[in-house]
């Protein structure tokens, strides 16, 4: 079967999402020839207007709870209208895996977007902390609609950047002016200093950037504070070195951290010791791994006290 392009509409009730497709699907831009099923997954205030579609040739699905939501279900979708293209309106309440464990193979991402209604962002980032980070952590943009003058974009910019750094911000105002976010957001380490040294409380930022860009790192010198992991598994001459990192709530707190060539620097080293090392940065296979990754080669390993916070945050 060919392969079926999929675009993906994420956020809560009431966020803009039926009226963003609703306006997308009366573009005769739109109009490609493509055969497209609509599949809607939570039922909101506004209905869709199939009248007023410019574009041909739509059939539209209904998910009325998350159990519709599997692959057989989906593939069988797919043939029913012959579907070239998806439209997801995705439930805001579902988890993201669940759609990924749900799609057929046929069915590859080509675009996903978050819709917020700023008005309430604040209050779902506090009550549903989970859901708000599931709904960016791999979105392409946010879009935060009924955005106001009086609102301090900052204070959605750093909530956004606190998931993703890679996510496009927009700010849509009542009566349809429309923004992107520009906001200059520098990392709290000089990645180009001789080393760069990274303080305790930046260490998630420091994890991500260099997982997210090994390229700007490989060569460089980095210094930072970690605990140490030892087992069979970690190659002779190796450890692991890095913090608890919590993403968005204490259930996804989990260990990551470096696979760190320490040789004979230091020995004794045990789990949970901390340490503080100067390595230099490269791009290589490790079975820490299991594929290729960035492997610290430290050049000096020193005992230290653990953190104040011992659990590291993007905050």
């Amino acid at each position: 079967m060919q392969d079926v392009s999929v675009y993906l509409f994420l956020g809560f009730l009431e966020s803009g999402k039926t009226q963003f497709i609703q306006e997308t699907l009366e573009d005769p831009r739109m109009e490609s020839g493509e055969r497209t099923m609509l599949l809607i997954c939570e039922e909101g205030e506004v209905e869709y207007e199939p009248a007023k579609f410019k574009v041909k040739n739509v059939a539209i699905e209904t998910l009325e709870d998350v159990t519709a939501l599997n692959a057989d279900n989906l593939l069988a979708l797919t043939v029913k209208h012959r579907a070239q293209r998806v439209i997801v309106e995705y439930n805001g309440t579902w988890m993201l895996q669940q759609f990924f464990d749900a799609m057929p193979e046929c069915w590859v991402i080509n675009q996903m977007m978050t819709f917020f209604d700023a008005a309430t962002f604040a209050s779902y980032n506090q009550n549903m902390r989970q859901l708000v980070y599931d709904k960016i952590q791999m979105t392409q943009m946010t879009v935060f609609n009924r955005f106001k003058g009086e609102y301090d974009r900052m204070e959605y910019h750093k909530i956004v950047r606190g998931i993703s750094r890679r996510a496009d911000i927009v700010y849509e105002y009542i009566g349809g002016k429309v923004e992107y976010d520009e906001i200059e957001d520098p990392l709290p380490f000089d990645v180009n200093a001789p080393v760069v040294e990274v303080e305790d409380r930046d260490f998630a930022l420091f994890y991500r950037d260099i997982a997210e860009k090994i390229d700007e790192y490989v060569g460089k010198t980095v210094k930072f504070k970690g605990m140490a992991a030892v087992s069979k598994k970690v190659p002779a001459g190796y450890i692991v070195l890095g913090r608890y990192i919590m993403t968005c709530c204490e259930a996804d707190i989990a260990y990551d951290g470096f696979a760190v060539k320490v040789g004979n620097l230091l020995t004794g080293i045990k789990t949970k010791d901390w340490l503080t090392i100067t390595a230099k940065v490269a791009f290589e296979y490790n079975s820490v791994y299991r594929d290729k990754g960035p492997v610290l080669i430290a050049e000096k390993v020193e005992r230290a006290e653990p953190p104040e916070q011992e659990v590291a945050t993007f905050y």
